[in-house]
This record gives C-alpha cells, sequence and structure tokens, in this order.
C-alpha cells in the first residue's frame, strides 16, 4: 500500500506527485495511461490519448474513496485509478469579510 508522502512519477511524462492522504485505490494510481512509480524509478511506455489531458502544478486530485494527491511537477499525462480520471479538489470559499 502506498503511504501517506510517498512521492511518486510517471512513466510517460514529467508528472509528479506526493500522496496527501493514502488509501488502498492508490495502489493502481496512473499517469497517462500508466502505473505511476516512486521517483527516481524506471520510466518508459507512450502516453494513451485518452488520458492526455494533462495535471495542474499545486492542484490537489482527489479519488472516490478520498485519497488525495498534490502535483509537484505538471505533465501531460491525466491521473487515474485504474480507468476512473482523479478529479481536482476545489478550494473551499472564504467567508466573507465586512
Amino acid at each position: 500500500m502506498v503511504k501517506t508522502g510517498t512521492r511518486l512519477q510517471s512513466q510517460v511524462d514529467d508528472t509528479e506527485v506526493i500522496v496527501v492522504r493514502a488509501a488502498d485505490s492508490l495502489d493502481d494510481l496512473r499517469c497517462g495511461g500508466h502505473p505511476m512509480v516512486e521517483v527516481g524509478g524506471e520510466r518508459g511506455g507512450e502516453l494513451d490519448p485518452a488520458f492526455g489531458e494533462g495535471t495542474v502544478l499545486g492542484k490537489r486530485y482527489l479519488a472516490d474513496d478520498g485519497a488525495e494527491v498534490l502535483v509537484t511537477k505538471a505533465g501531460q499525462g491525466s491521473l487515474a485509478v485504474g480507468q476512473t480520471a482523479l478529479a481536482v479538489k476545489e478550494a473551499k470559499p472564504l467567508p466573507a469579510s465586512d
């Protein structure tokens, strides 16, 4: 199981993430259609066009089970758990200051 604080990189583009909230689903975390590996791991393969929407630096992405990753380096591949795309975590609106 992937633990909180683990740094992962894509095999097919420049995307790098850090795990903010771990869950079992992150064992199948993918970027660009290929499994992510620990930073410094072996790279290879080609970006799957179906998972080519890209990632945004500094954004948090959520899985359905509450797992959360923070993008530390953006790339062309999109994040998914298996075939299910991760959603961008929306910022909470600040209360109005009167």
